[in-house]
């Protein structure tokens, strides 16, 4: 069997992909509550009343939360530390989410002017904060909470659209990654492999694409009306591209959810419904070619280009120059002001502002984020009279 076969038979048989999307009964589901205002569109195209109300949206919230946030040090921690599998897994004794709130998260969203909410339901780590159906490295197993299901529960109940980001490019977890030899950032750098490890030919990623795909296919499933599904990282393709069917696995989410739009950095096939690139906006392809050469730089390029001249999403954050929570830059978070301008600078490039919060430990929204959001709501109301 070659390569193409096992992998698309893999997703085939995780039930992502489907043979049309007049499966999904598209014109009998009725219009999600973010997509109110395009019932029309809706009825006639799903995926053009997405795109319509993405190009509108201009505002999002963005979270970073996990087991990393317990130890305030950033979602990259265990990476960076060299934090060994065994010792990382015992996070999730200390893992309760108790103040998580999605209740008082949507509201602040609303609050604070923005139209849609993104939750990493999987960062590097590979910890799933929904129910995955199976195992004990997710939220539902750890604490009893299925935190992607509580957001999309209020996402559906005030309008706000529910975005999905899962980290399909990299997992530490995972027994059936590619190792790190393929690229950096596939492992933290161990000088002992971890029994945990067990990835020894490409067949093996087999059992990783099921995995995370099944759990892709659970988020179209289990939570409602997906606004989209937001792909990361994308240096993480690029270590072995061709383990990854990019194609199949965006016509599975827009066979199961056509209106759920597709994002994945600045883009690897260029058929993404926007690009969502870091603070400068600007391309990453001369990395990319730093890094993995000429062939990936040009594939990288051609998907900017596609891409690029869409509405796009920029994303950044409220912390300094991180995503998840560090206890060390409590008092350095970016003001009231410091966003405006960031919106500003956003729309001035025909895209949105996707704005970061790294939760603290408990799941509550740090209260110098909170401060900065009310305010910033405030000053978009007065602005519209």
């Amino acid at each position: 069997m070659d390569r193409r076969t096992f992998i698309t038979s893999g997703l085939a048989g995780a039930g992502l992909v489907l043979s049309s999307t007049a499966a999904f009964g598209r014109t009998k589901d009725p219009v999600p509550s973010y997509l109110k205002e395009y019932d029309g569109l809706w009825q006639s195209d799903p995926h053009k009343a997405a795109l319509a109300w993405f190009n509108n949206a201009k505002f999002g919230l963005f979270m970073h939360y996990g087991l990393y946030s317990i130890l305030g040090r950033g979602e990259w921690v265990q990476f960076r530390e060299k934090i060994p599998v065994l010792e990382y897994e015992k996070l999730t004794a200390r893992f309760t989410a108790k103040a998580f709130d999605a209740d008082f998260i949507t509201d602040l969203a609303l609050e604070a002017g923005m139209k849609y909410v993104n939750l990493t339901s999987k960062h590097h780590e590979g910890f799933c904060l929904f129910d995955t159906g199976h195992g004990n490295w997710n939220s539902v197993a750890v604490a009893g909470r299925d935190l992607c299901g509580e957001l999309a529960e209020q996402c559906h109940k005030k309008g706000l659209g529910c975005f999905f980001y899962y980290s399909l490019l990299a997992d530490w977890h995972n027994p059936y990654f590619y190792p790190r030899k393929f690229n950096p950032i596939a492992r933290p750098d161990y000088k002992t492999k971890p029994a945990q490890y067990k990835f020894e030919k490409d067949e093996d990623f087999q059992k990783y694409l099921d995995d995370a795909v099944g759990h892709i296919r659970t988020l179209l499933t289990n939570y409602g009306s997906v606004a989209g599904i937001w792909i990361d990282p994308l240096m993480g393709y690029y270590g072995r591209p061709g383990l990854f069917p990019m194609a199949d696995i965006y016509a599975g989410i827009r066979a199961r959810q056509p209106q759920c739009l597709i994002s994945a950095k600045q883009g690897i096939t260029g058929t993404e419904d926007f690009a969502s690139p870091e603070p400068s906006g600007r391309s990453l392809t001369d990395t990319i070619r730093k890094r993995y050469g000429d062939a990936a730089a040009e594939i990288a390029a051609k998907a900017w280009a596609a891409n690029k001249a869409k509405h796009n999403e920029i994303c950044d954050s409220l912390p300094p120059d991180v995503w998840g929570y560090i206890k060390v830059d409590d008092g350095k978070h970016k003001s009231a002001d410091q966003v405006m301008a960031m919106l500003e600078t956003a729309n001035d490039m025909d895209a949105n502002l996707l704005l970061n919060t790294g939760p603290l430990p408990d799941g509550s929204i740090h209260p110098e984020d909170v401060t900065t959001l009310r305010e910033v709501g405030k000053r978009l109301r007065n602005r519209r009279g």
